[in-house]
């Protein structure tokens, strides 16, 4: 019989809902049509599309005509950092910590001319925003971090951007469908998400895009989505992704109150039993379900196979980037010591999760940290 696994990993992806899963499935079987052709089929297919968009874009506080359907949050943050900035030359701000898809698209507008500059960061993660604000032609910002679940301060981000004349691009992938989500308020040109991060299927995400922002296309071949996203649109999948954030949304003060308890129970223990335990921006504001711990003395690489040989899941930061073997950019830049940086481990919960399995979590980790720590 196959033992119990505890998922704590699911900033990584999270666990379909079934009433999602049955809703997918059956758009795959009924609704067969192309939303661009015009016969009755393509039609039922449009009307799919057009009330799942209008249904996102409300939660979002975001226009219908503002949201695009992307494969999911990397291509969306790709469509932003490409398709903002104007000009052939200039400064594009971002953190040290920003997610692969957006620091990758960086580091190739960097190969095509443009400059990057690192906001600094508190000891918390904090952006601090000091940049050469004449220059700058687009600023990127990790709005809940995947890794460290620091939220950044928005309206100051936004305020700042504002007053240079400079578009703000919010990744949003950890925050929707965790956190209300205000897309007008925020003062964002663009924000990213992706449903597979709030029980939605993979493969299907968004850009919600400001009005009268101009964005370059990154795919052509067609005139979906505005002329902005070339490809005929997964319907199911977005029906599928319209759900899952109706099903957060009813529920949203509940859910947030369970991961609080589920992280908060998690921290504590761990803390209680491993009290040289270091959690990293412990005081600061964080994603509800995310806790970022280093246990000095042992190596995160190590404990992190343990870990999953034991049936708990964890990672050492972002999925996306999990084949490289440097430090997190996040936690170098908050200043810590390669000892706290080397040892440090992602935790991160979902309402599937129980306190049950947090309890059983907490002790196969502290065991394990015990005893890597004496073999070290």
């Amino acid at each position: 019989m196959t033992e119990p696994v505890i998922d704590l990993d699911t900033n990584a992806t999270t666990r379909t809902w079934p009433e999602v899963a049955e809703c997918v499935a059956r758009h795959l079987r009924e609704t067969t049509g192309n939303p661009g052709s015009r016969h009755v089929l393509g039609r039922r297919a449009r009307r799919v599309l057009e009330t799942s968009r209008e249904s996102i874009a409300s939660i979002l506080g975001a226009e219908p005509d503002e949201l695009l359907f992307t494969s999911g949050g990397t291509e969306a943050n790709n469509l932003a950092v490409f398709g903002l900035p104007r000009g052939s030359h200039g400064t594009i701000a971002l953190s040290p910590g920003e997610h692969p898809s957006v620091n990758e698209a960086c580091t190739v507008l960097q190969q095509r001319g443009y400059k990057l500059h690192r906001f600094p960061v508190d000891a918390d993660g904090r952006i601090q925003l000091e940049a050469p604000w004449p220059e700058v032609k687009l600023c990127c910002v990790l709005w809940g971090h995947n890794e460290t679940g620091i939220i950044q301060n928005v309206p100051a981000i936004s305020d700042t951007c504002r007053s240079h004349g400079v578009p703000l691009h919010l990744d949003g992938v950890q925050v929707v469908g965790k956190l209300p989500v205000d897309f007008h308020a925020t003062g964002a040109a663009a924000l990213s998400f992706g449903a597979h991060k709030f029980h939605g299927p993979r493969g299907i995400g968004g850009l919600l895009i400001r009005q009268g922002t101009r964005l370059t296309p990154s795919l052509v071949g067609g005139f979906q989505e505005q002329g902005k996203r070339a490809g005929t649109e997964p319907v199911a999948l977005v029906a599928g992704m319209a759900l899952a954030l109706e099903l957060w949304q009813r529920d949203q003060e509940a859910r947030t109150q369970t991961l609080t308890r589920l992280r908060d129970r998690l921290q504590s223990r761990l803390v209680e039993q491993c009290p040289f335990a270091v959690v990293h921006a412990a005081e600061a504001p964080r994603l509800p379900n995310t806790l970022n711990i280093a246990f000095p003395g042992i190596d995160g690489e190590a404990l992190l196979v343990a870990l999953d040989l034991a049936g708990v899941c964890a990672s050492l930061g972002s999925a996306c980037a999990s084949g490289s073997t440097e430090p997190s950019p996040i936690l170098v830049a908050m200043g810590c010591d390669p000892a706290v940086y080397r040892s440090s481990l992602r935790l991160s919960v979902s309402v599937f999760n129980t306190m049950e399995g947090i309890d059983h979590a907490v002790d196969v980790i502290a065991t394990t940290v015990a005893k890597l720590r004496v073999e070290s």
